[in-house]
């Protein structure tokens, strides 16, 4: 098998792939090498595309020293980040803000209709810490030695607990709670049930008990199950009390509201036409203009389709009107790359080389500006995208949206305009 026969059959994988991606499914469920795989699949849209709720919310940093006030608006963003992501939501944004003294957190929750039960989730300022109980003597007549009359705290808080998830255990595959305490957390929480073996040990959140397990033993290592007849959902509820924490600054809710779809369903499906019938008529031009690399051009924008919706699957990438925006901008930087490929062809072929010498060398000329001119929007994406999370550069989620899609539409038409059609072509020109 030639090499060219090898890339082929490649790009034939990789579309076959794609195109099972593309099908409509929710979920790809499968196991390979003992080992068992589940995804989404699911087209995400953001708050514009969907609709939903945004939320404002203000770290209070009166008693927070100045050169720890960064750190403590992170550490209350991951604390509202665990909530939101215990909350069930898809694909929410959670994002810091700091303006003129100020310090915010906004959250952006697409497709949430219970705005009341969300923002009591990500809005309060919960402090959990667990009591050990305190008994009263009773007389020798009664038939208990003793009862409990109260509870007392301890030093153990909702700061050393790590995260909380709902398990099942092994045998009966009933739900449970799984505890995972900080380092020093897991020392105290060792101390504190080493002395209450047989007793119950109480979770207050907001000075209200949420749960009382028994301690059947002394537990160290920082991991804890708390079992009992409960419903997932019940387990679930639990989880997400145990996760709301202690904010490490108080927060108020500065604004909210309730965020309409910028473009309906019907919108979006009209707007899905205006592409198809854009694609079709770009596809009848280069067909029309440049014959059978028209042809063979127009094969490689379907691939780039196919894989591109493939990848917004898998990774997954939510969409919103910035980023179709940034879909769209790759598009037509894929059309370009071809016509410049073509046109450099058909220069050579204007200076007399045959077909073969002149589709080579075209090729070759080409490169060198869709390279320098990919590479320089690829830069800007990576500004515009600021992985690092660098303070001095855009923070915006849009921004981000468009920096993504963008960027990853131009990876995937350099390999179509390249890999796939220079193969197509010189597979089947001839």
């Amino acid at each position: 098998m030639s090499r060219q026969q090898k890339i082929l059959g490649g790009i034939t994988a990789v579309v076959l792939i794609s195109l099972y991606l593309d099908l409509p499914r929710t979920t790809l469920d499968f196991s390979i090498f003992g080992r068992h795989f589940t995804r989404d699949l699911k087209i995400h849209q953001g708050l514009d595309l969907r609709g939903g709720l945004q939320v404002v919310l203000q770290a209070e940093m009166g008693e927070i020293t100045e050169d720890e006030r960064d750190t403590a608006l992170e550490a209350a963003k991951n604390v509202v980040e665990r909530r939101v992501n215990f909350f069930g939501v898809t694909e929410p944004t959670i994002q810091t803000s700091k303006s003129g003294g100020q310090y915010r957190i906004v959250v952006e929750l697409p497709g949430v209709t219970n705005s009341e039960q969300a923002i009591a989730l990500i809005g309060q300022t919960a402090q959990l810490d667990f009591r050990e109980p305190i008994f009263e003597e009773l007389p020798p007549e009664s038939t208990a030695s003793a009862q409990i009359i109260g509870f007392q705290v301890t030093d153990l808080t909702g700061k050393d607990l790590e995260k909380a998830g709902v398990t099942f255990e092994e045998n009966a595959s009933a739900p449970q709670i799984s505890l995972k305490f900080t380092d020093e957390g897991a020392e105290k929480f060792a101390e504190i049930t080493g002395r209450n073996v047989g007793k119950p040990l109480a979770i207050f959140l907001d000075n209200e008990v949420i749960s009382a397990p028994r301690v059947n033993e002394q537990i160290s290592g920082g991991n804890a199950v708390i079992t009992g007849q409960f419903t997932l959902e019940q387990a679930k509820n639990l989880a997400i009390q145990l996760n709301a924490g202690a904010l490490p600054v108080p927060i108020k809710i500065l604004e909210q509201k309730t965020v309409g779809a910028t473009l309906g369903q019907e919108s979006v499906r009209k707007s899905l036409v205006a592409g198809a019938v854009g694609l079709f008529l770009v596809a009848l031009f280069m067909m029309a203009y440049y014959g059978r690399l028209g042809f063979l051009a127009t094969v490689g924008l379907i691939v780039y389709g196919l894989i591109t919706l493939a990848l917004y699957k898998l990774i997954p990438v939510t969409l919103t009107l910035a980023g179709l925006a940034g879909f769209l901008l790759s598009v037509g930087m894929a059309v370009d790359a071809n016509i410049l490929i073509f046109e450099k062809i058909k220069e050579e072929k204007r200076v007399g080389r045959p077909s073969l010498a002149a589709m080579e060398a075209g090729f070759g000329r080409a490169w060198d500006s869709i390279r320098d001119a990919n590479i320089c929007t690829l830069i800007t994406c990576f500004v515009l995208f600021n992985p690092l999370g660098w303070g001095f550069l855009n923070t915006s989620g849009m921004v981000r949206g468009f920096a993504l899609t963008l960027g990853l539409g131009i990876f995937i038409s350099l390999f179509t305009g390249v890999v796939v059609a220079r193969t197509l072509i010189r597979a089947f020109y001839r």
